[in-house]
């Protein structure tokens, strides 16, 4: 059989491979057939062919696979300026097997026939040896590569340099074939670098401690380290001396004598160059440039040009060189081309002017009388230079001609470059303003100031016509804007009084609304306080929840003069003593938040009830669920609004929500201060009664002029005065009537009507001053008992009212001058509300005393609290009381407030009420007398403090004998000390007496906390004694800024009362005070005025037990 074909020393190409094996065994077939002639095949024979093929075969492909795997293919360069212009590139592939060995691809050219291989085709050529050129290519059929093919090209060469590349495998894999592992990207896998804690670089050496402390020490050398630094990190560390004198060698400043130019130069064309045409504008140095010049023009003999200068792309400048020409002041003409000596260049194709090329002339041309000057040779000069784009340039110009036309311009220059540039800028349909067909204008100034002069516009063509179309329109446009201005006034007019009417129909309606509102609340309230007087003798002696709401209803203008008004109204705290009473239970509405630290204070106060009756100090008890303290939330919403307690309470829903909850069920009625209508709003909303009377009733009869009308009709004593007084006139009047009546009177009063507790208050000495006194005084002791006839009086008043209104104007004087600073204030606030005209006592001591009496709605009338004024700031001012009273007979006291009690009853007053009155020795009949000064339907602070009072003694007042009785203890078993023969024990004192006051104010009380401040008076004996029942208890008003409180004290005596309170002021000043610290307080007027007290005290107390001895002696 004959042996297959042998394969060349050489390897080829696997498909060359294959089809020789085709061949191979095509010819194997063949044979066999040709001996299937009926003999046996020999298979031995064949197997043994198969198998040296089949060998072949596999060595032959291991060889050309070795091959490829062992070589690399170098690729074509991009860049073919390094290549020859008129050969081809053969590739080339280097054999790894043999270094150095060049070996010729048969493939051709990558670049050449990239297409061709792309699609699997075969070269038409035979391979060339190493380094053979191609022939030439003809022009005409030579096919590069498009400038799409080689930017695809340039990608697939710089992903086949990046091996990250995402599309580096496939485009090998693509163009040659070769398929590369995938190599993961370890980068990602790296964890972060550990951030470096610390400083990373060496410290440097710094001047030592030695050298900083003694300058006279040598300093330590410099190595090459701290040299290399340089000199200002040496100055910083120290190690040359700040005061060292330093020289740089060699120096960094070089001397040089610095080269002047020719100004000639600046205007000598810049030179041209064939080789660099990109920096012929620029001069490096003018020396040098003038020799090239100079050289150039010398090589480059050419006769001088007589005819138009061609426009080349050098004499194209661009708007920016105009601009630059423009600015500089140097503009350029065709004629100053002429004067160079340039090269004739062949004249390139007609292009559009780029707006980047260099403009090495500029073209001026002249408008005169608003016509162009077409037929000079600088506008033909300018026309063909921009023949391309001469259609926008027209436009331009025919604007320019009408302006120049429409102002009558007599010449203007134009700068054609930079009307090039405006066409440009304006081609797209857009008209040009004034100041930009100026920009173009040379002679810009003066044309300018033509313009801008008034009336040229009228000067120029057609301008009669022009003015007179300019008035008609000016004309018609004021009487236009004449009739629009009316008509717009005239609707904003109505407009205004469209919307003002419409306010003022809402606002009618809303407080016509409110007004409803109101009367439906009074007829409310109205019938529960039937009602209630019809169940109040079931109700007192049942169980009832009063919600006590301190409210100072008073006027907004008078709230708003209070400082604090919230703590104002919580000095009434201690009416949580009401639960006193086992069928009481208490809700107290606070105007102000309280602190921990003052609930605290008051749940240990009311648990000392049980101690108090057992006279055991460990028997205390919880009172938590006797008492409940509610703050309205709407003190939040309202901080700087100074409203009163039951306004905030009437916004507060959850409060009152709070507040139905706990009364749902029970009997309850509202204990309110002074009365307000937003009282009447809440006793709505909760469906409870109010023990007051009507605001309205309250707000009449509280003031000064109705509490005269209370007392005139009660038939009590009240000052000799005038009331209801509105007028200026009315008061100088009234006062000369006053005056003449009652001429031993020294001091007369003028008190507001709706102000209260002394703050609307003057007073003026009205007979010290009075020139004509003497005389009508005189004339009242010659008339005797006829001086109170009115013909007796006529002369004296007629000379008293002549002179009032100078006295009150020069000797007035108000009593509060921080709220009426001088008399012409109040006065103005005296004519404006009202106020009373009244006498005070004519006597150097006085007494006033205050009464607090409740008419229950039943009818029946009770004293609760009677006392002694105590003053501190002011003499008409109630600052304290010291309880009960003791200047007055009881049953004197008790007959004038029966009277007024009665007078009230009779105008439906019901509740709380208090009652002023001061008594005096009248020095003519030495008689004691009671004058009635005044009256407050409210609940007041005394009687909140007495009820605290009666809480820690479990007393009650006897309003006979005005005396307050405290029941023994329970508990009190105390051992009988051994008498002598003939003595006897003497009985513990039953009888109390209380000194209380809810106003006393210490700024330096701030610094101290509540703590703090318990433990002081502990050190210093203030407290109180359960067994005792006497002593100290204190009223916390102020949970925050703790300036103020009340202090109430108990003593055996109202002369140990009195010295009680004053030393507990005198040490509480001391401790909280300091000799630069002092503060403001009004301590110190309290501790007078109950000086005064106890020295009138002690003196009564003599003179009655002198009395006594007199008429032991006599008997």
């Amino acid at each position: 059989m004959p042996v297959m074909t042998e394969f060349e020393t050489k390897p080829e190409d696997v498909g060359q491979i294959l089809v020789k094996v085709q061949d191979d065994l095509r010819q194997l077939k063949e044979q066999l057939l040709a001996q299937g002639d009926g003999r046996t095949i020999n298979v031995a024979d064949l197997e043994t062919a198969l198998a040296k093929t089949e060998k072949g075969l596999q060595r032959r492909t291991e060889e050309v696979v070795h091959q490829i795997n062992n070589s690399v293919t170098t690729l074509p360069l991009s860049d073919s300026s390094i290549q020859d212009d008129h050969f081809t590139t053969l590739d080339t592939t280097w054999d790894l097997r043999q270094p150095g060995k060049l070996v010729v691809s048969k493939q051709p050219s990558y670049l050449s026939q990239q297409s061709h291989t792309a699609l699997g085709g075969r070269p038409s050529f035979q391979p060339l040896h190493p380094g053979a050129k191609l022939p030439l290519r003809q022009p005409v059929q030579s096919q590069g590569l498009t400038p799409g093919q080689q930017h695809k090209q340039q990608w697939g060469l710089r992903a086949v340099y990046n091996p990250y590349n995402s599309q580096s495998r496939n485009v090998l894999q693509e163009n040659y074939g070769i398929q590369l592992p995938l190599i993961a990207d370890k980068r990602d896998a790296r964890p972060p670098p550990k951030p470096v804690m610390g400083s990373t670089i060496e410290h440097l050496s710094v001047l030592p401690k030695a050298n900083r402390v003694d300058a006279q020490l040598a300093p330590p050398p410099i190595n090459e380290n701290d040299a290399q630094m340089g000199i200002l990190s040496l100055l910083e560390r120290g190690l040359i001396p700040p005061a060292a004198h330093l020289t740089l060698d060699p120096s960094p400043v070089k001397q040089m004598v610095a080269p002047l130019h020719d100004p000639q130069d600046k205007n000598k064309a810049p030179a041209i160059s064939d080789s660099n045409h990109l920096y012929a504008g620029i001069h490096l140095d003018n020396q040098y440039d003038s020799r090239v010049t100079e050289s150039y023009v010398s090589s480059n003999k050419m006769p001088p040009m007589t005819s138009k200068v061609c426009p080349t792309p050098e004499t194209r400048s661009t708007s920016a060189r105009t601009r630059m020409s423009s600015a500089t002041g140097f503009s350029k003409t065709p004629a100053t081309i002429r004067t160079y000596e340039m090269p004739l260049q062949p004249l390139p194709p007609p292009t559009t002017p780029a707006s980047g090329d260099f403009k090495a002339l500029s073209h001026r041309f002249a408008l005169q009388n608003g016509k162009v000057r077409d037929t000079q040779p600088e506008f033909l000069a300018f026309k063909q230079h921009y023949c391309l784009t001469w259609g926008s340039i027209v436009s331009m110009i025919r604007y320019l001609e009408r302006l120049m036309t429409k102002y009558s311009v007599p010449v203007a220059f134009i700068s054609g470059d930079k009307l090039a540039d405006l066409s440009m800028e304006f081609e797209l349909e857009m008209v040009p303003t004034v100041d930009d067909l100026l920009t173009v204008v040379v002679n810009r100034e003066d044309v300018e100031a033509i313009i801008r002069r008034p009336g040229r516009r009228y000067l120029g063509y057609n301008g009669q016509e022009v003015a007179a179309t300019h008035i008609q329109a000016s004309w018609r446009r004021y009487k236009d804007r004449s009739v629009y201005l009316d008509y717009r006034r005239h609707k904003w007019a109505a407009g205004v009084i469209a919307i003002s009417w419409i306010m003022h129909i809402k606002m009618v309606k809303v407080r016509q609304q409110l007004k409803q509102t109101r009367l439906d609340q009074l007829e409310s309230f109205r019938m529960r306080s039937k009602k209630f007087a019809l169940a109040w003798d079931r109700i007192k002696m049942s169980k009832r929840v009063v919600i006590h709401l301190p409210s100072l209803g008073l006027t907004q203008s008078i709230r708003d003069s209070i400082h604090e008004f919230g703590i104002r109204q919580n000095t009434q705290m201690a009416r949580l003593c009401d639960i006193r009473d086992p069928n009481v239970d208490v809700i107290f509405v606070s105007p102000v938040p309280l602190s921990d630290e003052t609930l605290q204070y008051y749940f240990k106060l009311l648990g000392l009830k049980s101690a108090v009756d057992s006279g055991v100090v460990e028997d205390q008890c919880d009172m938590t669920e006797r008492y409940k303290i509610i703050v309205p939330e709407a003190i939040k919403s309202f901080p700087t609004h100074r409203m009163c307690l039951a306004t905030l309470l009437r916004y507060s829903p959850e409060t009152l929500k709070r507040i139905k909850n706990l009364i749902r069920g029970r009997e309850a009625f509202i204990v309110t201060g002074v009365p307000h209508k937003d009282d009447l709003a809440v006793a709505d909303i909760l469906d409870v009664p109010i023990l007051s009377p009507e605001p309205d009733v309250a707000h009449l009869y509280s003031t000064k002029s109705g509490s005269k009308r209370i007392f005139n009709s009660a038939g009590v004593d009240i000052p000799p005065g005038e009331y209801d007084v509105y007028s200026l006139g009315q008061l100088h009047e009234c006062l000369a009537q006053l005056v003449t009546e009652n001429l031993t009177v020294k001091r007369w009063l003028f008190k507001l009507d709706d102000e209260f507790d002394g703050r609307g208050i003057a007073y003026c000495d009205i007979p010290n001053y009075l020139k004509c006194y003497n005389w009508a005084l005189k004339e009242s002791h010659r008339y005797g008992e006829k001086w109170s006839k009115k013909w007796a009086q006529e002369a004296a008043y007629i000379k008293i009212h002549a002179e009032i209104p100078d006295v009150l104007v020069e000797h007035a004087t108000p009593i509060n001058t921080e709220i009426y600073k001088t008399w012409d204030k109040f006065l103005e606030a005296f004519l404006s509300q009202g106020g009373v005209i009244e006498a005070c006592p004519p006597s150097e001591s006085i007494t006033c005393v205050t009464v607090d009496m409740m008419i229950e709605p039943s009818g029946i009338i009770n004293i609760l609290t009677c006392g002694d004024q105590i003053h501190a700031e002011t003499p008409f001012s109630c600052w304290g009381l010291s309880l009960p009273q003791s200047s007055i007979e009881p049953e004197t006291l008790n007959t004038a407030c029966n009277k007024v009690a009665e007078a009230c009853k009779s105008r439906g007053i019901v509740g709380y009420y208090t009652i002023d009155f001061v008594t005096f020795i009248d020095g003519k009949t030495m008689e004691q007398k009671l004058w009635a000064l005044d009256l407050s339907l409210r609940y007041s602070d005394t009687l909140a403090m007495f009820q605290l009072a009666s809480y820690v003694t479990s007393g009650s007042l006897d309003t006979t004998t005005h005396t307050l009785n405290v029941s023994p203890s329970k508990t009190d078993k105390k051992p009988k000390r051994r008498r002598l023969q003939g003595q006897e024990e003497a009985l513990p004192s039953s009888t109390r007496y209380a000194v209380m006051s809810t106003r006393l104010l210490h700024t330096n009380l701030a610094v101290v906390h509540y703590s703090v401040f318990f433990q002081m008076c502990r050190a210093h004996g203030i407290g109180y004694d359960i067994k005792e029942k006497q002593g100290t208890v204190f009223t916390l008003v102020d949970s925050f800024n703790r300036e103020r409180l009340g202090m109430l004290t108990i003593g055996d005596n109202l002369q140990g009362g009195l010295a009680t309170f004053a030393r507990n002021m005198s040490v509480i000043h001391q401790e909280i005070s300091a000799p630069n610290m002092q503060g403001s307080t009004n301590f110190k007027g309290a501790i007078e005025d109950i000086e005064g007290i106890l020295g009138t005290t002690i003196q009564n107390a003599e003179q009655q037990m002198e009395e006594a001895k007199q008429e032991e002696e006599e008997a």
